[in-house]
């Protein structure tokens, strides 16, 4: 796994927009909270990375 930052993109589960965050790729499994840039409301993010490098990630309401 290359590690470094990744831009993706996700929508908001709030508010609706897409809003551009940066992950971690040196860390193949992650859930944080991360405020969206248009309506400041906190979003959970979770992170998972496969062992070909996918990305796949989840954008849910703080207390989903």
């Amino acid at each position: 796994m290359t590690p470094g930052l990744k831009e993706r993109d996700i929508q908001c589960p709030y508010c609706g927009e897409t809003i551009t965050i940066m992950i971690d790729s040196s860390v193949p499994v992650q859930t944080y909270i991360e405020d969206c840039q248009v309506c400041c409301h906190p979003i959970t993010i979770a992170v998972h990375i496969d062992f070909d490098n996918n990305i796949n990630l989840s954008a849910t309401h703080e207390n989903d």
